[in-house]
């Protein structure tokens, strides 16, 4: 069995967790298929086969970041093996270099921003200093698209992918939630441009989501639950419905991952193995 990294997993303290994630459910005006516990995360990605998770959640204000990404960091701390960690910034603290820097002391791998939660267009000014100090050192994960709003829509991260070639950038949600055929006319062919498939196969045929594969290159594309609006093993078998070579179906699973976040593929591979071994 082939290694799986989940790329896309929100995770809360315990104290806090129930209304989160009812809180998420709201938003989005869908059924949350899952608790939102960590270790219900966990107990899922073990019956599924999932080798390795990447963890963050989002500040909804600028005093929450060094909370949240202490908390992220402690987590990935306690499993190493199982869990990356991604930080979180908001575009209205009075001190972005600061935030900065102090996630990457904290062994965080990356950036988590959701331009609809947080209230801030993805080519906003203020978004664009965090995207020149990320530059080059961290990749950017990218809440991308709702036909409801316009603040995270695709043709706001064309400026983005232009002006910072050096940036790599992953578009959640296939680079548009709700808004696929949009992204599918205006992103494909940027290189410096991931997606995910989180939070789309549940609205799309197998046909649909091979094209938008095809059309941002399976070399570009991540595996990826949004843990935890849906089961995880709802998510690997819509994903095993689409028609991909074995070489694609390695890519998507992990071997882009691990090129985008700095993972060890070798490690990756050996935990995979130890897991399957225990199973």
């Amino acid at each position: 069995m082939q290694p799986i990294i989940d790329c896309h997993c929100h995770i809360y303290p315990d104290k806090i967790v129930e209304k989160a994630v009812e809180s998420i459910g709201k938003f989005y005006n869908l059924k949350m298929h899952t608790d939102g516990k960590l270790s219900t995360l966990l107990s899922e990605s073990d019956s599924a086969g999932i080798t390795h998770s990447l963890i963050f959640s989002v500040a909804t204000k600028p005093q929450q970041t060094k909370a949240i990404n202490e908390f992220i960091a402690n987590e990935v701390s306690l499993m190493p093996q199982r869990f990356t960690g991604l930080g979180t910034l908001h575009p209205d603290s009075t001190d972005i270099k600061g935030d900065i820097e102090h996630l990457i002391e904290l062994g965080l791998k990356g950036v988590k921003l959701h331009p609809d939660i947080q209230g801030v267009a993805i080519d906003d000014r203020r978004c664009m200093k965090i995207y020149e100090q990320l530059e080059g050192k961290l990749p950017l994960l990218l809440h991308t698209g709702d036909k409801r709003y316009q603040y995270s829509n695709p043709e706001n991260l064309i400026p983005v992918l232009k002006t910072f070639e050096n940036l790599t950038v992953i578009g959640a949600h296939f680079g548009g939630y709700s808004v696929w055929e949009s992204a599918s006319e205006k992103l494909f062919g940027y290189d410096n441009l991931y997606v995910d498939c989180s939070s789309s196969l549940a609205f799309m045929s197998p046909e649909m989501a091979k094209e938008l594969i095809d059309g941002f290159r399976a070399e570009h594309v991540l595996f990826a639950t949004d843990y935890p609006m849906w089961t995880i093993q709802e998510e690997i078998e819509r994903f095993e419905k689409i028609n991909l070579t074995k070489d694609e179906r390695r890519m998507i699973y992990y071997q882009n991952a691990c090129k985008v976040f700095g993972l060890d593929e070798k490690k990756i591979l050996e935990i995979n193995k130890t897991q399957s071994n225990k199973n």
